[in-house]
């Protein structure tokens, strides 16, 4: 996978790294660690074809994002 793009595949929360829901889509399955953006339904694997990897708008770095 190519290299990861802070704010738009994580952001780092308290020196933790968050995945954001562009990323896991992009990831393309869920990892059933209860991921805080994760887009994928509870449960097992399923066809998540219909899912799809927007990126988000970007925003600039010294902006606030609400998250």
């Amino acid at each position: 996978m190519a290299q990861l793009v802070e704010d738009v595949d994580y952001y780092i929360e308290d020196g933790l790294y968050v995945f954001t829901a562009h990323y896991l889509l992009k990831r393309g399955y869920c990892c059933n660690c209860d991921c805080r953006h994760c887009p994928y339904p509870p449960g097992p694997a399923e066809d998540y074809s219909d899912l799809t990897a927007t990126p988000p708008a970007q925003v600039p770095s010294n902006q606030p994002t609400g998250k």
